[in-house]
C-alpha cells in the first residue's frame, strides 16, 4: 500500500522539535495532573447543568499529556484516518520505491514540524480521529505556562480551560451522530476531488505549506490552495460552519458558567483575549498561514451566533441545533440567528409567548 506520510518519522520529528515546558518539580507536576483530572470532572457537571446536554456514550477518562504525547496522539489519529483514504485513492498502486520513500519521509518531516509547533500552543483538545467516541487531551505544560504568564489563579484558570474542552467532549458524546458526520464530511472532501492523483499531490503541497509557514512566515502561499474544486469548497463551507458552531458554543458555555464558579473569570478572560490578539509579526504570520487566525475568528462569530439564538429561543431551543445534520447552521446563517430560528423553529419561533 502506498504510504503518504512516514508516520514514525513524523512522530520522531515532532518529539525532537517540541520545546520543553516550564520548570516544575516532580511533586508539582503530579499535583497539576491530579488537579486537571479533578477539575475535568467538576467541569463536566457544570457543563451538563448549563447546557442540558447529557453524554449518551461511555467515554475514556481525560488524558493529561505533555507536548510530545499530544503530538503523538494526533499523529496516531491522523494515521487512522489518512492511511485508508490514501489507500483508496491510490488503489494500492505503489508509485515506485524511491519516489515513495523520498515523498513519504519528506511529508513526515513536514507534518512533524507542524505538530511540534502546535504542541507548544494547544491547551486542550477533544481528539476524534483515533477512535470512537474520541479522547479528551489536556496539555499540562502549556496550561501551566499560560497561567503563569497571565498571572492567573491556577485553580481558576485550569477550571476555565476545562469548561471549554469538556464542552467539546459533551458535543461529541451527547450527540451520537456528530463524530460520524464530521468524519463523513472529511471523506466527502476527498471524494469531491476531480482526480485522486492530483488530490494526493495537493495534500502533500498543503502539508509542505504548513511546514513552510512555521519555518518561513514570509511565505504568502495559502493553505486553501489545496481546495480547488467547487464540490470541495461546498464541503469546506459545511465544515467551517460546523467548527464555528462548536467553537462558539464552547466559548458561550465557558462564559456562561464561568462567573458562577470562577471568582477571577473576568480578569482571566481579559488577559487571555489580550494574549490572543497580541504577538510579534512572526507569530501573527505563522498563525495566519496555519489557520489559527481563522480559528480565533470562529470563536467570536460562533459565540455571537449561539448568544443570538439563545436570546431568541432559550437554551432548549438552541439545542435543536444538535437534532440532526439538517438543523446545523448553514454558513450564511452564522451571521443571521433569526434566519436559523425561522428555518428550524418556524417563522414565529423567536417570538416570546404571551403571558
Amino acid at each position: 500500500m502506498a504510504q503518504f506520510v512516514d508516520w514514525d518519522l513524523a512522530a520522531a520529528t515532532a518529539g525532537a522539535l517540541s520545546k520543553s515546558g516550564p520548570r516544575v518539580s516532580y511533586a508539582e507536576a503530579t499535583e497539576v495532573v491530579a488537579d486537571l483530572r479533578r477539575l475535568t470532572d467538576e467541569a463536566a457537571g457544570h457543563v451538563a447543568d448549563y447546557t442540558g446536554l447529557r453524554s449518551q456514550v461511555a467515554h475514556p477518562p481525560v488524558r493529561v499529556v505533555d507536548r510530545r504525547d499530544w503530538a503523538a496522539a494526533n499523529i496516531a489519529g491522523l494515521r487512522e484516518v489518512i492511511t485508508p483514504l490514501v489507500s483508496r485513492l491510490s488503489k494500492d498502486k505503489l508509485p515506485g520505491p524511491v519516489t515513495e520513500a523520498i515523498g513519504s519521509r519528506l511529508t513526515g518531516v513536514q507534518a512533524g514540524t507542524v505538530l511540534a509547533y502546535l504542541s507548544g500552543r494547544v491547551l486542550g483538545q477533544y481528539e476524534v480521529f483515533s477512535g470512537d467516541p474520541g479522547q479528551l487531551l489536556l496539555v499540562a505544560p502549556n496550561i501551566v505556562e499560560v497561567e503563569r504568564k497571565l498571572g492567573a489563579d491556577p485553580r481558576d484558570f485550569r477550571l476555565w480551560v476545562c469548561l471549554h474542552e469538556v464542552t467539546h467532549r459533551t458535543q461529541f458524546t451527547s450527540v451520537p451522530w456528530m463524530r460520524a458526520y464530521f468524519l463523513g464530511e472529511v471523506q466527502a472532501f476527498v471524494d469531491a476531488s476531480q482526480s485522486s492523483e492530483h488530490l494526493l499531490e495537493r495534500l502533500r503541497r498543503g502539508v509542505a505549506t504548513l511546514s513552510d509557514a512555521v519555518k518561513d512566515p514570509e511565505s504568502r502561499t495559502s493553505v486553501l490552495d489545496i481546495v480547488q474544486t467547487p464540490a470541495q469548497r461546498a464541503v469546506l463551507d459545511r465544515l467551517t460552519a460546523l467548527m464555528t458552531l462548536l467553537e462558539g458554543h464552547a466559548e458561550f458555555v465557558m462564559d456562561g458558567v464561568g462567573p458562577q464558579v470562577i471568582p477571577s473569570v473576568e480578569s482571566i478572560r481579559a488577559a487571555f483575549n489580550r494574549r490572543r490578539e497580541s504577538g510579534n509579526p512572526l507569530e501573527k504570520a505563522i498563525r495566519r498561514l496555519l489557520g489559527i487566525e481563522v480559528k480565533m475568528r470562529q470563536y467570536a462569530e460562533g459565540r455571537k451566533f449561539v448568544h443570538g439564538v439563545v436570546d431568541r429561543v432559550g437554551m432548549a431551543g438552541f439545542n435543536k441545533v444538535f437534532g440532526s445534520p439538517l438543523t446545523l447552521p448553514r454558513l450564511e446563517e452564522l451571521g443571521d440567528p433569526d434566519g436559523w430560528v425561522a428555518r428550524v423553529h418556524g417563522p414565529a419561533g423567536g417570538i416570546p409567548a404571551a403571558d
